[in-house]
């Protein structure tokens, strides 16, 4: 990989290309016609007499706990009210959950909208924002939309981050930095000495936002903990969803973990009322029953290691993956593999040319994940 840092206004994704009304008078931001569509995970479809299942938005295939649901029909009865703006409840719960003072979270509706509000209390027109890439695909959008110009350092050949180069495409217009762990789409990790490292040759002026989507499932014993990285620097933020483990992807809530002054810059940029009552109650008997629900996460675990050893079996080199799915650096096969798993009624998700990511999800699905590989080949 080389050590070029892509500086360009465009994405490597390619934008939109919808027909628009050329006649309309109305103007609208110029950064609109070069930023890509977030592309959403397609829909299960599959021949018949086959089961259809999604393994394309890294979403949980358990549904809520019975105590989660419960709550959530009770709070149904108010939702003619607006929610606690403030997010209350829910921040006291987060805050004793992990052990973190209150005025140090900051919620929204999932952490990329979280993420979304780092950027825009952190970043002006023309400032810079860095991450790896291939990476979570919001990344390049959020940076956009705040008028900042997203710097892409290329990953390794083990699809890991390059934290030395990222380090080095830092310039006094970089406002914020990064760093996806584990790495969506890609599934590897960075470890905590590593990330030490990093932040030792970041200014202490730049945010570094430590992005922990998928934290529970993570195993490998050297991986950076976040929040032990937050104490010890005032520069950084820890991103975190209710969205993976906790099964709650339809209802958005996430949060931020940053010291004080960030943390309340970051609720300033919150939409108003944005976190609905359902989600906050949601979240809070989630969290109460995280016992529960991390029997789930174990079981989801064990199957992306089963997964893997499968894959592995058969000749495949896949990155090591602590998330919740696997991902095969196709290159040019990436459409036909995917094309294979649909035939089989397995949605997935590709990424152009670069390769394709699968959900871990029902234990039949990825058991037809393993047939359909075995088919295809090791590549």
């Amino acid at each position: 990989m080389s050590d070029a840092v892509d500086r360009s206004e465009s994405t490597p994704s390619t934008p939109s290309t919808e027909p628009t009304d050329a006649a309309s008078p109305v103007r609208l931001r110029e950064v609109l016609s070069r930023m890509p569509d977030y592309k959403p995970g397609k829909p299960a479809s599959a021949p018949a007499g086959l089961t259809a299942y999604k393994l394309s938005s890294n979403e949980n295939p358990y549904g809520p706990l019975p105590s989660v649901l419960a709550a959530i029909g009770d709070a149904a009865t108010t939702v003619n009210r607006y929610p606690d703006m403030a997010v209350t409840a829910l921040t006291q719960r987060l805050a004793t959950a992990l052990d973190v003072p209150a005025e140090c979270l900051a919620t929204g509706t999932g952490s990329v909208a979280v993420l979304a509000q780092v950027v825009n209390a952190a970043c002006d027109a023309g400032d810079e924002v860095v991450f790896a890439w291939r990476s979570f695909e919001a990344y390049p959008i959020v940076a956009q939309l705040a008028g900042a110009e997203p710097v892409m350092v290329g990953l390794d050949a083990g699809a890991r981050h390059r934290l030395d180069a990222m380090a080095a495409a830092i310039t006094e217009r970089t406002r914020v930095v990064l760093v996806c762990t584990p790495n969506n789409p890609t599934g590897p990790c960075v470890h905590e000495k590593e990330l030490e490292a990093f932040l030792a040759k970041v200014p202490s002026g730049v945010i570094v936002v430590v992005d922990e989507a998928y934290v529970e499932f993570v195993r490998d014993p050297d991986a950076v903990r976040g929040l032990e990285v937050w104490k010890r620097h005032p520069n950084v933020v820890v991103l975190r969803t209710f969205s993976k483990a906790y099964g709650l992807a339809g209802l958005r809530v996430g949060y931020a973990v940053a010291h004080p002054p960030v943390a309340a810059a970051i609720r300033k940029t919150a939409t108003p009322f944005g976190v609905n009552s359902l989600a906050q109650v949601a979240a809070i008997a989630s969290l109460d029953a995280f016992d529960e629900l991390a029997e789930r996460v174990d079981t989801i675990v064990a199957e992306r290691d089963r997964v893997s050893r499968a894959l592995a079996d058969q000749g495949w080199d896949l990155p090591r993956s602590d998330a919740n799915f696997v991902w095969f650096p196709l290159g040019s096969d990436s459409t036909a593999f995917a094309r294979a798993c649909e035939e089989a009624g397995l949605m997935v998700r590709q990424y152009g040319d670069d390769g394709v990511r699968v959900t871990i999800g029902e234990v039949e699905a990825n058991s037809r994940l393993v047939e359909v590989a075995q088919q295809f080949g090791p590549r």
